[in-house]
């Protein structure tokens, strides 16, 4: 049998060490845990302004008429680029650069991120923006991740690399090609001061992007970038 005087030296050890535990949680804090920057959705909700972002890993044949339709309204927009897409087609992507719109980077070759490891994902941002940098002379600061994919990995790898992470407040869904009146649609119904609203080349949204920017300027919001739309929310 377990004696007396054991039993009171097994409570005084468990004693012991639960003071000294509460001892220096109380001297140096409880553990920090890394934390790493939110996704941004949008940006100052004070400003009547919206950004139109593109996410360009296909719909190459629709990029020149988005491209003149924004020239032709004098409108600014952000275009996040695939790495293999922009090797695939550096001509239309150094277009893109030089028709004065915003180069960011949608990784390299569109993973689903959230299955990747935090060292895959800084690979793939990291080739991207080699890559992008070569094609179109402007280095991305801002990373919109394959699928809206935002787990820990994802994000803690933009952040290593220097990035902020951009989603949206309005998706228009436009890959699954709808009529391009639902696109307009979503678009308006989504319309807020600093609004980050997400589109891919493709053909209803070409067809779409003139009733979009004319409503959107009609409802008396300026169309940015992302640079200024983040910048002047900041």
């Amino acid at each position: 049998m377990i004696s007396l005087r054991h039993r009171a030296l097994a409570v005084f050890n468990v004693f012991f060490a639960l003071g000294l535990f509460l001892f220096f949680v109380h001297r140096v804090g409880p553990p920090v845990v890394p934390t790493v920057a939110e996704p941004v959705y949008s940006g100052h909700a004070g400003k009547k302004e919206i950004a139109l972002t593109f996410n360009v890993f296909w719909g190459e044949e629709y990029i020149p008429g988005i491209l003149d339709i924004l020239k032709e309204n004098n409108v600014q927009a952000t275009f996040f680029l695939g790495g293999q897409w922009t090797e695939q087609y550096p001509v239309l992507a150094r277009l893109i650069a030089d028709s004065g719109q915003e180069i960011e980077s949608h990784g390299y070759s569109h993973p689903h991120a959230d299955h990747l490891s935090e060292s895959a994902n800084l690979a793939e941002i990291e080739k991207a923006e080699k890559v992008i940098v070569k094609y179109t002379g402007k280095k991305p600061t801002l990373f919109a991740p394959p699928y809206g994919e935002r787990g820990p990995a994802v994000l803690r790898a933009a952040e290593r690399a220097g990035y902020r992470t951009v989603l949206w407040s309005t998706d228009t869904v436009d890959w699954q090609l709808p009529d391009s009146s639902v696109i307009v649609r979503r678009v308006m119904q989504g319309a807020r001061p600093g609004g980050i609203v997400l589109m891919h080349p493709t053909a209803p949204t070409l067809h779409a992007l003139p009733t979009i920017i004319a409503e959107l300027k009609r409802q008396g919001y300026r169309l940015v970038d992302l640079d200024t739309l983040l910048r002047e929310g900041s």
